[in-house]
């Protein structure tokens, strides 16, 4: 273990600087983007740039919103039932293809409403409305201004009233926009020139709706006009225009401050964002999609979106795999396992007991007896190993019970046998026994271990 301390520590603190570094990048970067340049027009983003304010408002005054998280595909389906409101705010972060606007458009054509925040939005999200064309083109460029300043971004500008009284501009005095607005330009396709909006006056009753009626081809028939209705200008330039397109219509508000958290409490900002997207029953569905709130990508990678924690993960991950890598490389020569004798002491006697068995080499079992008995014969008498065994048995019958005698001629048969004097199995189990016998009457007994080593001995 302390020799892996060194390892496990380096792991810790470069994990840590990882962190570190990875937290400062996200902040700086996050401060960098929340600009005019590259806005953030989501409405999970509560800086300037952002719609969180509006939604909000929106949610807690009882209007039914939801943030669509899907392709615009799914509009077509029952999930699209529901929806009578898809609002489209800013230059999105994933760009509308052509396959998903004519899925958005074709949800239009059926009864939809499509509202347009933008300063420049793709030309295929604009469609021509019978004959007529409508483009936006900037006024004021660059966006030098800092969002989350209103007084710079307003600068210069005066107020907007509503061009004419409509749904959509019902109970506005005035709207603030930003010097950024863009122009909205419509004119019919077959004429070069650019031609201002018509008013309902010019067709009708001042007093209809917001669009215009036209004597159709065949008698006691009658048709909505296809020209787009101005609600708002501001220097000669439309700033709200609305047209029909097929049984729906297509709001186009060419400034996206008005709507933005930076804006819309400005003069009657609010109250016209409340038209724009209140004016048809139903659920208002705020795009998510094209903000990089998809679904379709992996719900904990859409969490943490936006931070450094996906950053310090795969960081992570790449340092385990390097380890992994490394550790599993050798380093140096192919070095042997160690090898683990796994047999027991009991295992070799026993061995070696029933090889002397086989070969009857009973001589050496009586040796590796009689060998430790003389060892504690003489030690008991007090003299010395290599001492003469009578001396040895005259020593211990001056202090025990024992008979000289019969000691003396035990440890010659014993002696005889190891020097290679014949015997047999029976005599030399006799002759260990009464060695034993010699021990146990003078208190000279051996470990229980060494006793069962000894009897496997025989």
């Amino acid at each position: 273990m302390r020799k892996r301390f060194g390892i496990i520590l380096t792991i810790v603190l470069a994990i840590g600087v990882l962190v570190v570094i990875n937290s400062l990048a996200y902040v700086s970067e996050d401060e960098a983007q929340d600009s005019e340049l590259s806005p953030n027009r989501s409405t999970y983003n509560a800086r300037a740039t952002g719609t969180r304010a509006l939604y909000d408002f929106l949610s807690e005054s009882g209007y039914k919103v939801m943030r669509w998280r899907e392709a615009p595909a799914k509009l077509l389906g029952d999930d699209g039932n529901q929806i009578k409101t898809f609002v489209i705010i800013g230059d999105t972060r994933v760009p509308v293809n052509d396959d998903e606007a004519e899925s958005l458009l074709h949800w239009v054509k059926n009864g939809g409403r499509l509202v347009i925040v933008d300063r420049r939005p793709e030309d295929h999200l604009l469609p021509h409305s019978g004959e007529w064309v409508v483009t936006t083109e900037f006024v004021n460029y660059p966006f030098d201004a800092d969002p989350a300043q209103p007084e710079s971004m307003t600068k210069d500008v005066k107020p907007v009233s509503p061009a004419q009284p409509t749904l959509l501009t019902q109970n506005i005095a005035s709207v603030m926009p930003s010097r950024f607005m863009a122009a909205i330009r419509f004119f019919p396709e077959s004429n070069d020139e650019l031609q201002p909006a018509p008013s309902p006056s010019e067709h009708g009753d001042p007093d209809d709706e917001e669009q215009s009626i036209v004597v159709d081809e065949e008698p006691g028939t009658t048709a909505a006009s296809p020209a787009p209705v101005t609600h708002l200008t501001s220097k000669n330039s439309a700033l709200l225009v609305d047209y029909a397109y097929g049984q729906g219509r297509i709001v186009l508000l060419s400034d996206p401050f008005m709507v933005a958290n930076g804006g819309i409490g400005l003069n009657d900002n609010l109250q016209l964002a409340i038209n724009l997207l209140s004016t048809a029953d139903g659920v208002i569905a705020f795009d998510e999609f094209h903000q990089g709130r998809g679904i379709t990508r992996n719900a904990i990678a859409s969490y943490f979106s936006g931070t450094p924690v996906l950053a310090i993960c795969g960081q992570i991950a790449l340092i385990i795999i390097l380890l992994l890598w490394t550790r599993g490389r050798r380093f140096g020569r192919p070095l042997p396992l160690p090898h683990v004798d796994r047999r027991s002491s009991l295992e070799y006697v026993a061995s070696m007991a029933e090889l002397q068995q086989r070969a009857r080499a009973f001589d050496l079992a009586i040796e590796n007896v009689y060998s430790r008995t003389r060892r504690v014969l003489a030690r008991y008498a007090g003299i010395d190993y290599n001492s003469p065994r009578s001396e040895i048995a005259k020593r211990v019958a001056e202090r025990s019970s024992v008979d000289s005698h019969q000691l003396e001629t035990l440890m010659r048969q014993a002696e005889e046998a190891i020097n290679g004097g014949a015997i047999s199995e029976l005599q030399s189990i006799h002759l260990v026994r009464r060695l034993r016998e010699i021990e146990g009457s003078l208190g000279l007994r051996m470990r229980s271990r060494d006793v069962r080593q000894s009897i496997q001995n025989i």
